[in-house]
């Protein structure tokens, strides 16, 4: 296979495959710039000695400053698990595209106020600002996978997405930098540590400027009654006209699927509660997408992404400065494999095996790192220069993240985005988002105290639920890759899952076969078929 060859699941013209489709997927991802900067900058802020010494840092004792990072890093989680919850209505009522304009502006109020916080004042502003930053992120992490996935594509549907995820690593990337930036080159002030806070406020004003101008998702708009703009903004997505044979089938699946909800779950606000409550089938699948960010946020990602100089202090890095250029190589590994997740892998491995390799290779890494640590004590016995021990632990660290970014840094979002169908999807998105920062939170709330507690258990801790993640996966996860949003349901029937995407394929193809087959014995162009197609399908809507 190709770099760029796709798995389509029937004959696509490539004017669907044009720049309109990752444009929108790239304002839209400006909400995940705001969460990955987020999860770089604020560790490593808070081990510049401007602000310990700003807000009296360096006058307690190592259990009080771990409790006021722990607390500073972790309300911006439990703002964002509200949010999450609170992006559903959002969504729902007034649409995907308001919802990221919301998510923002609140955002950027959160930001503003954390940029009025100083030692006089104290940490007051920046806990306020960081809940609301919060709340403003965990919106956008409900909504933003839910547009790109009703907008993409099957074929490039989990590239599209993973424009979300290559979103975060970017701000990430400039999060994991920007300290290093300002410890090297400005002396410490107010000003040093003040303008990383500042440079939060960047993507949030790219999503709104941005967001003005993008195109409501067809898919909502069909929910929502309005058929004719809905036809218009598909149409002006996929680059087609409303008579060509893929906007018409994409129409009637999309039909199809509201009229299957319409004599099942049911259309309206309360509607996804009400399945949720009573259908198993929806309630397994909402466990099952919750679930994979526990095991996302077991794998120890959050607790390195948000305390990292922690984390390379306890394999032997020294001195702040050579702590966060450390930190800043995590960075950019992070930001290069996940380009390579974003281009090939996500669409060409598919969902499933990547899980489970990165799982497995990121386990023996983690197993590794805790060894060397248990042995070589570097804490206890520090060493002006790190020694070869260190450096392989160093690389082994480096390779957990080689095997981590590409597999379950961004690919639950992916599953998660594209399993259910249109009238369960934001409330699922909205529970598995909050899943996301619930266990972020309980993360970044005790990684200080665990490290502490634990030291080289932490990483045997996360080693073995990587394990257990992998058992998880291939016993429950079907692979989704190049399924129509629509076929989902008819996927997750199929027993046992690692057969049903085979499977499910195959009978695509032959709908598809069965179809163009009719086109033919109705003798009719391929155009006038398409527009009784789109006249049937109205009266029918």
């Amino acid at each position: 296979m190709t770099l760029l060859k796709l798995v389509e699941d029937r004959p696509t013209p490539k004017a669907v495959y044009n720049w309109k489709v990752y444009l929108l997927a790239a304002v839209a991802s400006c909400t995940s710039c705001m969460i990955g900067y987020d999860s770089a900058f604020i560790g490593t802020t808070l081990a510049l000695d401007s602000f310990k010494e700003e807000f009296n840092f360096t006058a307690m004792d190592e259990s009080a400053t771990n409790l006021l990072s722990a607390n500073i890093v972790s309300c911006y989680q439990a703002g964002a698990f509200f949010g999450a919850f609170f992006g559903y209505p959002l969504g729902h009522f007034w649409g995907r595209k308001v919802a990221l304009l919301i998510s923002g502006l609140v955002f950027i109020l959160g930001a503003g106020l954390m940029l009025g916080a100083n030692g006089e004042r104290g940490l007051g502003l920046i806990y306020a600002g960081r809940v609301l930053a919060g709340l403003g992120v965990g919106a956008g992490s409900n909504i933003t996978p839910i547009y790109i996935s009703e907008l993409a594509p099957p074929a490039i549907r989990g590239r599209l997405v993973g424009v979300y995820e290559f979103g975060w690593q970017a701000g990430g990337l400039v999060g994991f930098w920007i300290n290093y930036g300002v410890d090297s080159t400005m002396a410490p002030s107010h000003e040093q540590w003040i303008i990383p806070f500042a440079v939060q406020l960047i993507p949030a004003g790219l999503l709104v400027i941005g967001g003005i101008f993008l195109r409501e998702s067809p898919r909502w708009l069909f929910l929502r009654g309005r058929r004719e703009q809905a036809i218009e903004n598909l149409c002006w997505v996929r680059g087609l006209h409303r008579t060509d044979i893929y906007i018409i089938e994409e129409i009637g699946a999309i039909d199809q699927a509201l009229e299957e909800q319409r004599s099942t779950i049911g259309l309206g606000f309360w509607k996804p509660f009400q399945a949720a409550g009573s259908n198993k089938k929806v309630m397994y699948r909402l466990f099952l997408g919750s679930m994979l960010f526990l095991w996302q946020n077991g794998s120890g990602i959050n607790a390195i992404n948000y305390y990292s100089p922690t984390v390379f202090k306890s394999i032997g890095i020294t001195g702040t400065n050579t702590s966060l250029f450390t930190t800043g190589i995590f960075g950019v590994v992070k930001f290069v494999i996940t380009f390579v997740w974003l281009l090939w892998l996500i669409d060409h491995v598919g969902r499933r095996n990547l899980l489970i390799i990165g799982a497995i290779g990121g386990s023996i890494c983690m197993w590794i790192v805790g060894a060397y640590i248990k042995i070589a004590a570097p804490t206890e016995n520090p060493k002006a220069h790190i020694d070869g021990g260190g450096i392989a632990a160093m690389f082994f660290f480096y390779l957990w993240t080689v095997f981590y970014t590409p597999t379950w840094n961004g690919t639950p979002w992916v599953l998660n985005s594209e399993m259910f169908d249109p009238n369960m999807r934001s409330l699922a998105q909205a529970c598995a988002a909050a899943s996301n920062w619930l266990w972020n939170f309980l993360i970044s709330r005790f990684t200080p105290q665990m490290f502490a507690k634990m030291d080289y258990g932490v990483y045997f801790f996360f080693a073995s639920l990587m394990i257990f993640s992998v058992v998880f996966v291939y016993f429950l996860i079907p692979e989704t890759k190049g399924i129509p949003l629509e076929s989902m349901d008819q996927l997750f029937e199929i027993k046992p899952v690692w057969k049903a995407h085979k499977q499910l394929l195959e009978q695509l193809h032959e709908d598809e076969e069965r179809f163009r087959h009719d086109i033919e014995e109705s003798g009719l162009s391929t155009t006038k078929f398409a527009t009784e197609q789109v006249e049937d399908t109205a009266k029918f809507a």
